[in-house]
């Protein structure tokens, strides 16, 4: 644990300095969202956008009034992680499951640097742990223990029940971070409904080990979830080309889907450094803050 917490201190300042130097401290935004929270009454300006016009104030005669707004100041953020069995899946130390911890907990201690509320929903095909959200580095670190400690209930995947969970839970409109390798069927539809409620990042978590089969005749494959033993020929005709196919077909119409619902999408394999995707997602977001 120690040393886990010292890699992702490192990693956070890293990443904070970089935010820092390349966007001219702006790195607020990226857990502040983009929410607006009603500020004030002006006189209407010429330009201004006449849907801003507060018709109550407006109609006492005393001129024309434009409400303001501000940022809001406290943004909540919810990282919900996939711990169903496929996501141990990598080499020692490396598995899906290590790098969706580690980016977990880096995001969890910038946030609460930001004075930001974050929370914690865990989900296999049922609801392995829930942190409430609150404020604090202590927060963070609960996190992080959580996460590390957590020996999950059941190795079986429900995407959608963890959407539907998170749908009914959060009710404030909050910046929600989904770490899944989204090897599952049928939760479009939550995560549709997702993205139009919250601020909705997707990080998707794969490794070569399963579009990249070697050559090796008849062997054992165990399906993680089921606990079942498969012998598989990886030989025969083109048995790996539609095993690989089949997965970045997968992503390929998951990227198209965050693209079409305006969802903040990145694609890592256990093997990337993570480091740099999370500094290109937050230009993409600090860009996308200030064109709002």
């Amino acid at each position: 644990m120690k040393e886990l917490l010292k890699k992702l201190r490192k990693y956070e300042i890293q990443i904070r300095k970089a935010i820092n130097s390349q966007m001219q401290g702006d790195f607020h935004s990226v857990f502040k969202g983009t929410g607006l929270e009603f500020d004030d009454v002006r006189p209407y300006q010429y330009g201004d956008d006449i849907r801003t016009i507060d018709w109550n104030v407006s109609a006492k005669g005393h001129g024309t009034y434009v409400k303001t707004f501000r940022e809001e100041k406290e943004q909540t953020v919810f990282f919900i992680m996939d711990v169903s069995a496929s996501q141990e899946i990598g080499s020692a130390g490396k598995t899906k499951s290590d790098i969706g911890k580690e980016i977990c907990g880096v995001l969890a201690l910038s946030a609460v640097k930001e004075s930001s509320h974050v929370g914690l929903i865990c989900y296999s095909d049922q609801r392995e742990l829930y942190i409430k959200p609150t404020k604090g580095v202590s927060q963070a670190y609960q996190i992080i223990h959580g996460i590390v400690s957590l020996k999950a209930q059941s190795k079986k995947t429900d995407l959608n029940k963890a959407m539907a969970f998170a749908l009914n839970t959060i009710k404030r409109r909050s910046v929600i971070i989904l770490i899944s390798d989204f090897i599952d069927e049928s939760y479009e539809h939550n995560l549709k409904a997702l993205a139009r409620r919250h601020d909705l990042v997707i990080v998707h978590i794969s490794d070569k080990r399963e579009t990249r089969l070697p050559k090796l005749g008849i062997i054992p494959v165990e399906d993680k979830e089921s606990g079942k033993t498969l012998w598989i020929n990886t030989s025969f005709g083109d048995f790996r080309k539609k095993i690989s196919d089949k997965l970045t077909d997968r992503k390929a119409a998951l990227n198209s889907f965050c693209k079409k619902h305006q969802i903040n999408f990145i694609s890592l394999d256990t093997d990337d450094d993570y480091v740099p995707a999370l500094l290109r997602l937050f230009k993409i977001r600090n860009r996308s803050v200030k064109t709002t």
